[in-house]
């Protein structure tokens, strides 16, 4: 696939390395946090989620944990393809990880013809004829960051445009997406958080006023993350908190949804693009 320059502008790359917990995490335990929630819906991944969950919740990392992370057949390439593209031979390198999930200065050293090829090889021929709003995507600058594959690959945003499924369809894109929030209540099961819901209006999607939810934080009394503090800023995944933010991680992952959300906004200005990928 031939791509050329994109406009769109690119996060700093001299941004501070992983610190903190961060930096502490190992990859494969970083990536089961994320991935979990989706597995857990039977959305993704192996079928097995508890084992995964137990992984994460026991910081185990092996053979099989690295099994069953291959079997996320949406997410695993992305990571390959960061990784390869930054010369690392771990896909599950916390630094790709974080990546992928959150967004870090290794995205930008992906590039448009590797990125471009990925997406041929992996979906022209699942999505048909509209793979050109795939190639025009690449084009305008996105990035393997889970919200392209969220805003740019998933048929949700094609059912926005259909009065049945909208509201089915913008739940899905709101709770697929990684998104953050700030803590203002810790219950034992449960974190309070105010954070910004997607909202679709007059052929746009963005982010709308800061509203309070209730996202889980525990499975059967076990938790994958740490105690947690009113302030502190998280990333969640579906009805799941996935981890604490750092201020650094919280700019990126900002940075990266915004970019997307204008690359998808720019194929919604087509009138024909409210469709369904297939």
């Amino acid at each position: 696939m031939t791509v050329g320059p994109s406009s769109t502008p690119r996060l700093d790359v001299s941004a501070q390395p992983l610190e903190g917990d961060a930096a502490r995490l190992p990859g494969p335990i970083m990536f089961v946090r994320y991935a979990f929630p989706p597995n857990f819906h039977g959305s993704c991944g192996p079928t097995d989620s508890q084992s995964l969950f137990e992984y994460g919740a026991h910081a185990i990392v092996d053979d099989g944990l690295r099994a069953l992370a291959r079997q996320f057949a949406g997410a695993y390439p992305y990571l390959e393809l960061i990784a390869n593209a930054n010369e690392l031979r771990d896909p599950l390198d916390r630094r790709v990880v974080e990546a992928y999930w959150v967004g870090n200065p290794l995205l930008e050293h992906v590039g448009a013809r590797h990125m471009g090829d990925s997406v041929e090889a992996r979906f022209r021929r699942r999505v048909g004829r509209q793979f050109a709003y795939l190639a025009e995507s690449v084009v305008s600058g996105a990035m393997p960051h889970h919200s392209y594959h969220v805003f740019c690959v998933y048929p949700w945003v094609g059912l926005l445009g259909d009065d049945r499924r909208y509201e089915q369809a913008l739940m899905v894109l709101d709770r697929c997406r990684i998104r953050w929030g700030q803590v203002r209540h810790v219950l034992p099961e449960q974190l309070i958080v105010d954070s910004q819901p997607l909202v679709f209006e007059h052929g746009r999607l963005f982010l709308g006023p800061p509203r309070s939810e209730a996202v889980e934080r525990t499975l059967d009394g076990v938790g994958l993350v740490s105690e947690f503090t009113a302030g502190d800023w998280v990333s969640m995944h579906w009805e799941w908190v996935c981890d604490r933010l750092t201020p650094r991680q919280l700019v990126s992952l900002r940075h990266y949804t915004r970019l997307h959300l204008d690359v998808v906004n720019r194929r919604l200005a087509h009138p024909q693009a409210i469709t369904a990928l297939g």
